[in-house]
Parts: structure tokens; C-alpha cells; sequence
């Protein structure tokens, strides 16, 4: 048998130590043409131009988000003149609020969701209750825990603050001032000397009442629209990829933050809900998440569907700008079926690492709490739930958790 003397051994085996090494850091920076174009998708860069909302004929137009975004901070509107949209959608959170629950005139058990982006989607709510920002935006004026007023409160509070913005945008306001025709406090709201006055205002009355208020929903649909993703190291970095699947020089990310990426396209199957350039498919899952103590389930999708087939503002509503073919996602939306009892919307995953807590009522405090979630299995809650256990690792765990660090948008974007 041929010997190596010892000292010639050392240095075979430390070279291919290195060899060894080297090509383990170019596989783990390097990818596949079909991760590659995975990647690609994900990015900013694939996001396509905002598309135009039918149903609001000043969706972007920049005098109607001016007026949407004064509206957006006025306090006024709110039954204690203490609550604005931006009490639970706060700009320095990323139009969240840090809170599991949203606090208003009162307590809304439910989890603030992020407004950045949310004007791609064609539902809103965790439910998907409205199909539109502007029908949106008129939930939370006339709920009695978020601003607890009702629409004519609103339609004298716009004609007392805002009437030449308004009339600018809309044409003239109709004439308000017979308080007998239009009580300060009227409107279908829980508040019974308020739904009472409603029911006693003319039909034309209440439709010049409707109008207004279906445009402060629209005014603040025209602002909302301009709240949109901005880039995130995991953008640059991907910018950095050759065809190659290789980064062109020093790469962006840490091998931590590489690895959660190959877990979050490959085995942690996370695409299947969170892809596109926003993360989200904007669809309804049962992911078998568990209730927040002390309150009953959530329904979720199956009663969103309910709520925006009867809602007066939604696409095909009299107060809608869209003609009815302009509403295909109404028109043929899924609305019955095992998997919508319980669903709830996808969220974004943009800025995911600084919008907790996590879940439709803000069950999960960290982002270890949600990954050990889909890791472990979850819970055998409310109907069909679509959730497969992911089995990772604890390093592995950590390192999706790091790759999701990476999506907060850069300072200064």
C-alpha cells in the first residue's frame, strides 16, 4: 500500500477541509433558476402599479387624498373627540398599533391590521366583510366601541370643517341646516335616539346624508391608497442576484437569514398563503389558530361573506362609481363551502417583524410564538383548518424567524 508521510496528510486534509467549506458557502448563497425566479417574485420590483378602483371615481386623486388624510387625523370624528383612524393605525408602527386588540370609544377584539399595501387587496377585514378601502373606512366611524358616531354627526362635522375641500372634490353639499330634516345625531346605528331619528328622516334625506358619507369613505380610500410597501433589505439583496443565482458581491443577508429564506420558499411551504412582492394572496385560511381568551371564536370568512353581500356601500351598491361588470370579485366571490367557516385573511408579511402582536386578535406575541404555531401543529379549533405541521428544528425555527427580520422596509425609503 503507498504511504503519504504524515506532514502530507495534514495538508490533503485541511485542503479539502477548505474545498470543503467553500463549496458549502456557495451552495448556501447560491440558487436555483426556479428558487431564483421564486425569489424574483417576491420582490418589489415585481410589484405591478396600483390598479384602479372602480367603485370610487377620485380613488387617486390628489385633492381627495388631501381631504382623506386631514380626515384621517381629526379627532372630531369620533363620539368623544378622542379617536382618529390613526389611533389604531399608526404611522410610526407602520399603520398598526402595537396592541392585540384595537382601542377606540371602546375595546375592538380585534388586531389592528396594517393599512401599507392593503389598497392591492380586493377584500378587507380580517373577514373580507368590505370589498373595498372606502366601504372599508365607514365600518369603524359608525361602530359603537371604535368612533361611535352614526352619518349624519359626520355629514354636519364635514359641512362645519371641511366644506370647501369637500365641494372641491364632490360638488355641493346639500343643505344641512334644518335640524328637523337632519338631526345632529341620525344614522342604522346601535345608539337608539340616533337609529330612531334615522327612521323618521325622509328617503331622499337619508340618500343626500348617504352620499356624504359614502365620500368621506372614498376621500379616505384616496389617502389609504398611498400608503405603499417600500423596499426592504430582502429587496436589495435579491436586486444583488445574477442570473447566476449567485449575489454580485458581498452579500446582504447573514447565512441565518439565507437559511430562514430556503425554509420560507422550500420546506416551511410558506409561499403557499404569503407570496407575491406583498406576501399575502390575499385569500381566507384556517390555520387552526386559537382563540384570545375570555371571547368566543371568530367565524371568520363565512360571516365576512354575509356582511359585504348586504352591505349598502359595497361594489354594487347605489353608492358605488363601478358599472356591475366592474365587480367581478363580488359577483363571483366563493360564498359558501366548509373552508370559509373560520378563515381569516392572509396578512401582508411586510414589516412583519415590527407589527406585533400577531393573529386576528393578537393572540401570538412573538414572531418565535407564530412560527412554533405552524411548526407544532396548532389547535383542532372551529371547522376544517388547512394546517399541516411543519416539524422544523429549533435551529431552524430561528432562522425563518431571522429571514423575516429581513422584510422591514430600510430607514429613510
Amino acid at each position: 500500500m503507498h504511504r503519504y508521510p504524515l506532514w502530507r496528510v495534514g495538508v490533503l486534509v485541511a485542503t479539502l477541509s477548505v474545498v470543503t467549506a467553500c463549496t458549502l458557502k456557495l451552495n448556501a448563497t447560491t440558487w436555483s433558476a426556479d428558487e431564483l425566479h421564486t425569489l424574483r417574485s417576491l420582490a418589489l420590483t415585481a410589484l405591478k402599479p396600483l390598479p384602479p378602483d372602480p367603485s370610487n371615481a377620485v380613488a387617486d386623486d390628489h385633492a381627495a387624498a388631501a381631504l382623506g388624510e386631514r380626515i384621517f387625523y381629526d379627532t372630531r370624528f369620533s363620539a368623544n373627540g378622542a379617536v382618529s383612524c390613526a389611533s389604531c393605525h399608526m404611522p410610526e408602527r407602520h399603520f398598526t398599533d402595537g396592541r392585540p386588540f384595537g382601542v377606540g370609544v371602546g375595546v375592538i377584539p380585534l388586531n389592528a391590521m396594517t393599512l401599507v399595501g392593503a389598497a392591492y387587496s380586493p377584500w378587507q377585514t380580517w373577514n373580507g366583510k368590505s370589498d373595498s378601502q372606502w366601504s372599508q373606512a365607514l365600518l369603524p366611524l359608525e361602530n359603537a366601541v371604535e368612533h361611535g358616531g352614526d352619518r349624519t354627526f359626520y355629514a354636519h362635522l364635514i359641512a362645519e370643517h371641511y366644506a370647501d375641500a369637500y365641494t372641491a372634490i364632490f360638488g355641493p353639499l346639500p343643505d344641512l341646516s334644518d335640524a328637523a330634516r337632519f338631526p345632529r345625531h341620525a344614522g342604522p346605528v346601535d345608539a337608539v335616539a340616533a337609529s330612531m331619528a334615522w327612521e323618521t328622516m325622509a328617503a331622499a334625506d337619508r340618500d343626500a346624508v348617504n352620499r356624504v358619507f359614502a365620500n368621506i369613505g372614498k376621500a379616505l380610500a384616496a389617502y389609504e391608497r398611498t400608503l405603499l410597501p417600500r423596499p426592504a433589505r430582502f429587496d436589495r439583496y435579491v436586486a444583488t442576484l445574477g442570473n447566476d443565482g449567485r449575489p454580485q458581491g458581498e452579500s446582504l443577508l447573514t447565512d441565518d437569514e439565507i437559511a430562514g429564506l430556503r425554509i420560507f420558499i422550500g420546506k416551511g411551504k410558506c409561499t403557499n398563503c404569503h407570496n407575491g412582492p406583498r406576501f399575502t394572496n390575499d385569500a381566507f385560511h384556517n390555520t387552526a389558530v386559537p382563540g384570545a381568551p375570555g371571547y368566543p371564536l371568530q367565524r371568520g370568512r363565512i360571516d365576512g361573506v354575509v356582511r359585504v353581500q348586504s352591505d349598502l356601500f359595497n361594489c354594487l351598491g347605489p353608492y358605488s362609481d363601478a358599472a356591475p361588470e366592474d365587480c367581478s370579485a363580488l359577483r363571483f366571490m366563493v360564498a359558501e363551502g366548509v373552508t370559509l367557516l373560520g378563515g381569516m385573511k392572509t396578512p401582508t408579511l411586510r414589516n412583519v417583524a415590527e407589527t406585533a402582536p400577531y393573529m386576528h386578535t393578537g393572540q401570538m406575541t412573538t414572531l418565535a410564538d407564530v412560527v412554533a404555531h405552524y411548526s407544532g401543529g396548532g389547535y383542532a379549533l372551529l371547522g376544517h383548518n388547512e394546517l399541516t405541521p411543519l416539524n422544523l428544528s429549533a435551529q431552524e425555527a430561528a432562522q425563518l424567524e431571522a429571514f423575516l427580520h429581513t422584510l422591514t422596509e430600510d430607514p429613510g425609503q
